[in-house]
């Protein structure tokens, strides 16, 4: 009988640690300080299901951001934040309006609208943003029983065009929405760096101005798995618990989501992350704005740069640095920094997109 093959049980490394590109802040590993506080919270046995002291520290520390209602139940990922969210304010045959580019209408499988049973309506933008004049578009017939309910407005801050909304703004698409009896939701997947770009604490375009329910982004600003869904109104939602198990987004070992929003948000580190992927994206947008056939698409205000450029050039550039196209039959592209992103890689980048521009 021929011996059984030997199997390697070893962790090995199976990529190089000083690879980094520009295809999204998801492709980032997570920060070295959520490391620590992922090894600071294991060892010893912690009561399951979010009864642990991790998990109950957090609802402490959320109070000191988002105010003294703000109620956070970690998930484990944004489209299950996003959806468990949306079902919390939504009846059955409740519908949700959002921009046509937000994440849940394009990025997300049709998760709200098959796992959550939820009708999204749409509406087209410019640049990502709605307005109170945009959602009277969808805001209509309520009393109509061949129509889904326009029960809730969603946005996105910032948004998948890379702008951000002003705390005025959101205040006025808040008040519109109440006026008509509808809730709002925030996507906040990328909400540190709305912040480090308009220089105001969250709670300024959150609870401050009306918002119900915030999907509180983690992973793409440092940590290793992990979003929360936060309950800014109480009076909004039903059932949030509930949803959350049957959604499957309840974590048994919930410490272990909860120690990495601890980590971003005791102290600052949700910020200095958020700034220096965005001002990584400035110096990135500030190389290529000058480069003959390369042109900015939106307005840089977050960690994200939109661009066209030739389409050969793009595979090319490929070859060399990990990238997406967003339209690429118009030759547009997107470029994301990370936390974790240097002035090295950035510069690398730029000089090697002048290199492709005169192949």
């Amino acid at each position: 009988m021929a011996d059984a093959p030997t199997v390697k049980t070893d962790a090995r490394r199976h990529h190089d640690p000083a690879s980094r590109g520009f295809a999204s802040d998801n492709y980032a590993g997570a920060h070295p300080e959520v490391l620590a506080a992922l090894a600071l919270a294991n060892g010893g046995h912690q009561v399951s299901y979010g009864e642990d002291e991790y998990t109950d520290h957090l609802q402490r520390l959320m109070h000191s951001h988002f105010g003294s209602t703000a109620e956070a139940f970690p998930v484990f990922n944004g489209t299950g934040a996003n959806v468990t969210a949306l079902q919390a304010l939504t009846d059955r045959w409740g519908a949700v309006i959002c921009a046509e580019s937000a994440h849940i209408n394009v990025d997300e499988g049709g998760a709200p609208e098959r796992m959550g049973g939820l009708k999204l309506l749409t509406v087209p933008t410019e640049d990502g943003k709605l307005t109170p004049e945009l959602i009277d578009r969808q805001a209509w017939g309520w009393e109509d029983e061949h129509r889904a309910m326009p029960q809730v407005v969603s946005i996105t801050q910032n948004t998948e065009l890379g702008t951000v909304y002003t705390p005025g703004e959101i205040r006025a698409i808040v008040e519109h929405a109440h006026e008509r009896g509808m809730k709002v939701h925030l996507d906040g997947a990328r909400i540190a760096n709305a912040a480090a770009s308009l220089d105001v604490p969250m709670r300024t375009f959150t609870n401050a101005v009306g918002v119900d329910v915030l999907s509180f982004g983690g992973t793409k600003n440092g940590m290793l798995f992990g979003e929360a869904v936060i309950v800014l109104n109480p009076d909004a939602v039903s059932h949030m618990k509930h949803l959350r198990k049957m959604s499957m987004q309840l974590a048994s070992k919930m410490r272990f989501v909860s120690v990495q929003l601890e980590a971003l948000l005791a102290r600052d580190l949700w910020l200095r992350n958020a700034r220096h992927s965005n001002s990584m994206a400035q110096r990135l947008a500030t190389g290529v704005r000058d480069v003959d056939g390369v042109e900015i698409l939106h307005p840089v205000q977050a960690n994200a740069v939109f661009a066209r450029l030739p389409h050969d050039v793009s595979r090319r550039l490929q070859r060399r640095f990990r990238f997406y196209f967003w339209d690429e039959t118009a030759g547009d592209v997107r470029w994301m920094c990370s936390f974790d992103t240097s002035e090295d890689d950035v510069d690398s980048f730029v000089q090697a997109l002048k290199e492709e521009m005169t192949h």
